[in-house]
């Protein structure tokens, strides 16, 4: 009979030690699991980086610049405006220098005398300048781009002469007013037809000071 108090070789130890095993068990899964988490985390730190970068690429096709918004105001020139509207530009605040285009002055082609039909603006100009002492204006006179640049710069110059007499004649003082020529440069519109060379026969007022 056998004896109940020996196990021999193969019988199970009383006190089976799964402590150890079990650790090594789920340590690797934790691992695994780890390691997924940190790949999951790059993965959506690399999609985040290039969402940010779409946003800032360039696009493509012309891209207008605005201007810097520290730009002084004054550096955007003002288109020119009629002269009949010189009362009301003097009577105001806006900044000088500003330009005035003649709305009716032309000349005819290669003289610099006003046609009796313009002379009206010329005697409203000098109502205005009349009407605020203080005002200082330059007159530009222009010609069409037919001729010599030299010949259409003396032309020029002639006709802003002519308008500038013209205020005179009307009791504006001529230390008031100074003259200067465009010659054809800056056109306003075509030479290449009689009515564009006609507008191009022009004469421009610059309010120099209130």
């Amino acid at each position: 009979m056998a004896n109940p108090n020996d196990r021999g070789d193969g019988a199970p130890p009383s006190h089976v030690h799964v402590g150890a095993t079990h650790k090594k068990g789920w340590l690797p899964w934790l691992l695994l699991a780890l390691g997924v988490l940190a790949a999951l985390f790059a993965l959506r730190r690399c999609s985040s980086h290039d969402n940010d970068l779409a946003r800032v690429a360039p696009t493509t096709g012309t891209v207008t610049m605005a201007p810097p918004a520290s730009a002084p105001a004054a550096a955007t020139a003002a288109a020119p405006m009629g002269t009949s509207g010189v009362g009301t530009y003097l009577a105001g605040t806006e900044a000088v220098p500003r330009t005035f285009v003649f709305e009716k002055l032309n000349f005819d082609t290669a003289k610099s005398d006003i046609r009796a039909e313009d002379r009206n603006e010329v005697n409203e100009l000098a109502a205005a300048m009349k009407q605020y002492p203080n005002a200082r204006m330059r007159i530009v006179g222009y010609a069409d781009a037919r001729g010599t640049a030299a010949a259409n710069a003396t032309l020029g110059k002639e006709r802003a002469d002519s308008v500038k007499a013209a205020l005179v004649a009307q009791g504006v003082d001529a230390g008031r007013l100074e003259t200067a020529s465009g010659g054809e440069s800056n056109p306003v519109d075509t030479n290449a037809t009689s009515v564009g060379r006609a507008e191009n026969r022009r004469t421009e007022l610059i309010v120099l000071q209130r």
